[in-house]
């Protein structure tokens, strides 16, 4: 495995998804409308709602993931403390595989959070 440009990364999927939007407008549409309603303000914070986010995205072996949502979970004000508590849970619940992708996600954190 090599080490990750995650801001190139990010580029290249936003690049992607437009184009999927492009061609697919109305389900990409629904699914942005899935996103708003999901991430909005409410019993839990954008901030905490990220860090499932990016928990999930780890479970699920998902870079992609990683990319949008440890972005994501930065632009909310999640610290690095906070990311690795994640990471100890997500690990906790997904054993060997969830090391792998969490210390992935920790690297798309520091890679992108500084972006």
């Amino acid at each position: 495995m090599t080490d990750t440009n995650w801001p190139e990364l990010l580029g290249t999927l936003t690049a992607r998804n437009g184009a999927l939007a492009a061609g697919n407008p109305d389900i990409m549409k629904a699914f942005h409308g899935i996103d708003q309603a999901a991430s909005k303000d409410g019993a839990l914070s954008p901030k905490t709602k990220e860090l499932i986010c990016l928990a999930i995205g780890i479970s699920v072996h998902c870079e992609g993931c990683l990319a949008f949502h440890a972005k994501a979970a930065a632009k909310h004000g999640a610290t690095r403390e906070e990311v690795l508590e994640m990471i100890g849970v997500a690990i906790y619940m997904g054993g060997g595989p969830s090391v792998v992708y969490g210390a992935m996600a920790l690297s798309a954190f520091d890679g992108l959070s500084a972006a």
